[in-house]
């Protein structure tokens, strides 16, 4: 435990950020959980819907850079790809 008060205070903010983080991919894992368990069952609408949410979901975890932009370009596309094969 830190007794200078500056770093009590950088551990106490690298504790909320780390707690913000992992709701943010927690829901983020929901959300593609979510569209495989629709797409396995075949429903394209319903797998469509929980397309939109996981991209969306995506793109916020990018822009509080929670993860790699890169990464989520990689999981929207083969969400899409998956996607176009259930027409």
């Amino acid at each position: 435990m830190p007794n200078i008060k500056s770093q009590i205070k950088r551990m106490k903010q690298s504790e909320a950020g780390r707690e913000r983080n992992h709701a943010i991919k927690s829901s983020l894992k929901t959300n593609m959980r979510k569209f495989s368990a629709a797409y396995e069952a075949g429903e394209a609408e319903e797998a469509r819907e929980a397309y939109r949410e996981a991209a969306k979901a995506l793109d916020k975890a990018v822009s509080r850079g929670v993860i790699h932009s890169n990464k989520a370009a990689n999981k929207k596309s083969s969400m899409s790809r998956v996607l176009n094969s259930l027409k």
